[in-house]
């Protein structure tokens, strides 16, 4: 298969629906990972090659030229020695490196072409290339999310079925036990001597205040 087919058929491929159809999709990215660096590889390689084709085309281009502009001149100076044989020599020979040139020229246009549809795959594959690594760092992030997922859910589901949370519930209850028995405690006591006497205090100090109040506002 040609590179150019290759190309092609890489930039046009639905990466999402070929991982869905995948049944290993990790094992999918890293086989298009890998095929498309080497496509890329080979078309950057010919576009070296195509770049190295032209460096020359366009050297013999300058010196073609120098040649028909050195023929241009030796017919005109023929023609100044009245020379017309040599003339028509000399302007034979320019046109015959005036006509290479212009195949030259045509030659260089349509490489230029030619890299340019090179620089656009590399560029379509190079996108191409990104979004494969895109797709593989958020299928490592979902790998690593369920199998965070998979042990917390594990681990829930032993402590259900553990000793765990039976002994938190009995600790639980004892706690509860020794507050009631604590409440128990002062149930029906009797205050102190000590304390009656504050509570009459506190009512006495109470009464003043109403007093007060009902004095100030008579």
């Amino acid at each position: 298969m040609g590179v150019f087919t290759r190309t092609r058929d890489i930039v046009n491929s639905n990466v999402n629906a070929m991982l869905d159809r995948a049944e290993n999709p990790d094992k999918m990215i890293r086989l298009m990972a890998r095929e498309i660096e080497e496509t890329l590889g080979r078309v950057k390689a010919a576009r070296n090659g195509t770049l190295a084709a032209r460096r020359d085309a366009e050297l013999e281009l300058g010196r073609v030229r120098e040649r028909a502009q050195a023929w241009d001149d030796r017919a005109r100076m023929a023609v100044g020695k009245d020379r017309d044989d040599l003339a028509r020599e000399a302007l034979l020979e320019k046109r015959r490196y005036g006509s290479r040139a212009g195949a030259l020229e045509q030659e260089l246009a349509q490489t230029d072409a030619m890299l340019a549809h090179y620089q656009q795959d590399i560029d379509a594959l190079e996108a191409k290339l990104k979004l494969v690594i895109e797709k593989k760092r958020m299928l490592v992030q979902r790998h690593v999310r369920a199998g965070q997922h998979h042990r917390a859910q594990h681990q829930l589901r032993r402590l259900d079925t553990s000793r765990a949370m039976e002994r938190f519930n009995e600790f639980e209850h004892r706690i509860e036990r020794m507050e009631a028995e604590a409440d128990l405690v002062n149930y029906g006591r009797r205050p102190s001597l000590e304390e009656e006497f504050a509570k009459l205090g506190a009512d006495a100090e109470i009464e003043q205040e109403l007093e007060a109040l009902k004095a100030s506002a008579g």
